[in-house]
């Protein structure tokens, strides 16, 4: 028997289906599993062109859903999409997730509180000094480091969040059954006992230059900001950034020699308007992480109560402003201030920048209004 999510898999398997495509067909056939098995003529009908109808066609007579579900639990890959509770809270607020994730590892709930630490695979000496403290020091206080286990910076800041004993997650341009670069396998392994290997690419794909620029995307949408360590011109990394700053996380770049050609994309976007990282404790201070572990306490020692009830039955996935929300809940302003942040404290709400509030939790039943 197929489990359900098998149909989710199914459909990420053809090319050209991304999350605007699958959304469609979710709207037009109800589930996965149906628009599987829809006919050429509905397909076309539901908005697909015909190169992909015939791209679908040919997928579908040349997979066995059996064999690729085996190969997934065979490899310990876990499973997750738009539907699934543990799909990542942060991830589903961006534009466009992704509706499959495929995970070797576990994301787990702490991990919510995360940062990305990117740059160059021609790192410097001193970019490897900055991106192993900013890492060790966020690790350290139970902050998530996200990259993409590419060579240098990334491989530098997943390997420094492990020798302090924290988690990392490591988002890959290629299936999570590839370990790429080849020399990198000791570390994937450590970051699948201490966190995850991450895709929204099948098993099977290899790594290819246009995969990875998509990626980023992923990377930054994990995290509550992104630190840019060095960083070329034409660097990967600076896409990252981009994503980042369209998803109203916070950029942090690491300033550097003006002459250093890895330091010309992280000066530029300080110019730009990023926050220059001068000291691994101001990521800290600026996300309000210095104190994840008694953030993590209040979410489980505070009860809901009536007044946190009456304002997340107010708010969505789609992000609404504290004086809308105010004039709703017809309540004053700092009372809806207050309780707002402490229902950031419990993960309940995020602000996602300018006084901007989504829900990111299952609502709280336990009161009526």
């Amino acid at each position: 028997m197929v489990d359900s999510r098998m149909y989710w898999v199914a459909l990420n398997l053809v090319k050209g289906i991304g999350a605007v495509r699958f959304k469609a067909l979710l709207e037009a056939f109800g589930t996965p599993e149906a628009a599987w098995n829809a006919s050429s003529e509905a397909l076309l009908q539901a908005g697909l062109s015909q190169k992909i109808v015939e791209s679908f066609q040919r997928v579908r007579k040349g997979v066995s859903l059996d064999q690729i579900w085996e190969r997934l639990q065979s490899l310990g890959v876990t499973v997750l999409t738009w539907d699934d509770d543990a799909y990542p809270p942060h991830l589903k607020e961006i534009d466009q997730p992704p509706p499959v994730l495929y995970v070797r590892g576990n994301v787990l709930p702490e991990d919510e509180w995360a940062v990305a630490i990117v740059g160059t695979r021609r790192v410097t000496a001193y970019g490897r000094q900055v991106a192993d403290e900013v890492a060790t020091t966020l690790a350290r206080n139970g902050v998530t480091v996200v990259s993409g286990l590419a060579r240098g910076v990334d491989s530098i800041a997943h390997q420094a969040a492990l020798n302090a004993e924290g988690r990392t997650l490591a988002v890959l341009g290629n299936g999570v059954d590839i370990i790429y670069p080849p020399e990198n396998r000791q570390l994937a392994t450590r970051i699948m006992e201490h966190g995850a290997l991450i895709s929204d690419y099948p098993l099977g794909t290899q790594p290819d230059g246009i995969n990875f620029p998509p990626r980023n995307r992923i990377i930054s949408g994990l995290s509550r900001a992104v630190i840019i360590v060095e960083a070329g011109e034409t660097s990967g990394a600076l896409i990252t950034a981009t994503f980042a700053a369209e998803q109203g996380r916070d950029v942090f770049a690491v300033p550097g020699n003006i002459n250093a050609p890895q330091s010309q994309g992280t000066n530029r976007l300080i110019r730009d308007g990023a926050q220059p990282l001068l000291n691994p404790q101001d990521v800290l201070e600026a996300l309000n992480l210095t104190m994840v572990t008694e953030h993590r306490t209040i979410r489980v020692a505070l009860p809901t109560d009536p007044l946190e009830a009456r304002l997340f039955r107010l708010l969505t996935q789609e992000p609404k402003h504290v004086d809308e929300i105010r004039a709703q809940a017809e309540m004053p302003i700092e009372t809806v201030s207050a309780t707002l942040a402490m229902m950031e404290l419990k993960g309940m709400v995020r602000q996602v920048g300018g006084m901007n509030y989504v829900a990111v939790r299952e609502r709280p039943d336990a009161y009526e209004a």
